[in-house]
Order: structure tokens, then C-alpha cells, then sequence
């Protein structure tokens, strides 16, 4: 049996007096699309805090790729090959598509001033090659973005600064990437199309897992292949969309009931 990507291990995170996540277990397969779900509240978005760094853990531990990384700092979760979007867009409005792309992955350019301009010859060729791939990245969700890479994303719609977040993400070659309610602030045609460039750069990779917190139980349907439903910072249901869509303590606590 192959082992998983990702592991919590009774992970736990306390705000003084308030538990924002209970003993939470949890394991991610490699190139699996996991949906976690639950009410406003429920320690999603905490639990991605915890893999990435932002937060320290209360207890438990973080396990990826066999590796204990519990309490590491957001660089090296990083350069471990996790990253993340946000549910409220982190983009740089003024400047250019493809400076927001790089802002991702910027050790593929020399930060050193001096070097740059004493070498600038290497410097253009390190540009082009950097360029040509954020250019292919976003041909993969948009061609017409694909050609306009010097434009501003603060005059793009919701739907292309979302696949813009979304290279950024992904121009570091990740192996897991962590998707915040990426369908907020869209329409539901946007959503749709959104989640069509989702599988298709999950086919297109090599390997990458996904977790995607979502409220849109069509969005968590179509996309997932397993999902984890969290409570007041516990679990209290996993399996497949169907099985926990039919789960009594689901519907009572986040679905509702017909």
C-alpha cells in the first residue's frame, strides 16, 4: 500500500480558552483531490494555517511526505513543496501578470543587485527562459491571458485573478497544493470553468494532490475524489461526496436537512 502524501496526527490548536481544532486526523493519497468541509468555523482554514506555518501547533503532529514538519516556518513548507491560495485574492492589482506569477517563485531569478548588473547578458537569458514558463502555465487555463502577461491584473474579472492565484501557486512545481474557497466572489458559470482548469492541471501534473476547503457542494461533487467534514475543530465524517452527503451528523450539522 503506497503510504500518504500528507498526515495529521491528533493536531490540535487552542486560542487561549477556545479550541479551534481537536485531535484532527487526516491523511492526503498522493495526487488525490480532498475536499474538507463544514460550517463557518469549523477549523478549516485554521488547518491549513497549521501545515503552512502561519500558526503554531497546540499538540499533534504534521507528517508529509513521511517527514515530521509540525511547526516549520512558511519558507521551508515552501521548499518542501506546499503552497497555498487564499480566499481573499493576495494579488498584486498594479502590477503585471506576470510579475504576480513570479512573486511564487522567485528563486528563479538572482536577487543580488550587483550581479544582475554586471551580468546582464545572463540575467535576459534567465528572463526569457522564466517568462516562457509563466507564459505556458497560464496558456494552460487561458490563451487569451497567456498573451497579454504585461497587463495589470487589477483590470482582469474575478475569474482570470483567480487562475492568475492559481499559477502563482503552481509555477514552483509543487506537490501539494492547498485551495482556500477559490470559487468566492464568481459566478456559478465562473466556478464552473474554474473547476474544469482545476482537473485539468491535476491530470496534467505529475502527482500533485490537492485539498480544496469549499462551500460549494457542487464545486466539492465534481472535483473531489474524498471528502472530510469538520465540526466545531473535530471530524465527524469521511468518505467519498455521496456517503457524507447522506450522513445524518453532516446534514444536521452543515448540509441541512430536506
Amino acid at each position: 500500500m503506497t503510504s500518504p502524501l500528507l498526515e495529521f496526527r491528533d493536531l490540535s490548536k487552542r486560542f487561549g480558552g477556545v479550541t479551534a481544532l481537536n485531535h484532527f486526523n487526516m491523511h492526503l493519497g498522493r495526487g488525490e483531490i480532498l475536499g474538507l468541509i463544514g460550517p463557518n468555523g469549523s477549523g478549516k482554514t485554521t488547518s491549513f494555517n497549521l501545515l503552512t506555518g502561519i500558526y503554531p501547533t497546540s499538540g499533534g503532529q504534521v507528517l508529509f511526505d513521511g517527514k515530521d514538519i509540525t511547526d516549520i516556518g512558511p519558507r521551508q513548507v515552501y521548499e518542501a513543496g506546499i503552497v497555498r491560495t487564499f480566499q481573499r485574492s493576495r494579488l498584486c492589482l498594479d502590477l503585471s501578470i506576470y510579475d504576480n506569477i513570479m512573486i511564487g517563485d522567485t528563486s528563479r531569478l538572482p536577487q543580488d543587485l550587483w550581479a544582475n548588473l554586471m551580468n546582464r547578458k545572463a540575467l535576459r537569458q534567465q528572463f526569457e527562459e522564466t517568462f516562457e514558463t509563466a507564459r505556458s502555465l497560464v496558456a494552460t487555463f487561458s490563451g487569451n491571458l497567456a498573451d497579454r502577461m504585461f497587463d495589470p491584473v487589477g483590470a482582469l474579472p474575478m475569474i482570470e485573478r483567480r487562475r492568475i492565484e492559481i499559477c502563482r501557486a503552481l509555477i514552483s512545481n509543487p506537490r501539494l497544493l492547498l485551495l482556500d474557497e477559490p470559487s468566492a466572489g464568481m459566478t456559478h458559470d465562473e466556478t464552473d470553468q474554474l473547476m474544469s482548469d482545476i482537473l485539468d492541471v491535476r491530470a496534467r501534473g505529475e502527482g500533485l494532490s490537492i485539498i480544496i476547503v469549499e462551500h460549494e457542494m457542487g464545486v466539492i461533487e465534481r472535483i473531489t475524489d474524498r471528502c472530510v467534514v469538520l465540526s466545531y475543530g473535530k471530524k465527524i465524517a469521511e468518505g467519498v461526496y455521496a456517503e457524507i452527503a447522506a450522513d445524518p451528523e453532516v446534514q444536521n450539522a452543515y448540509l441541512g436537512v430536506d
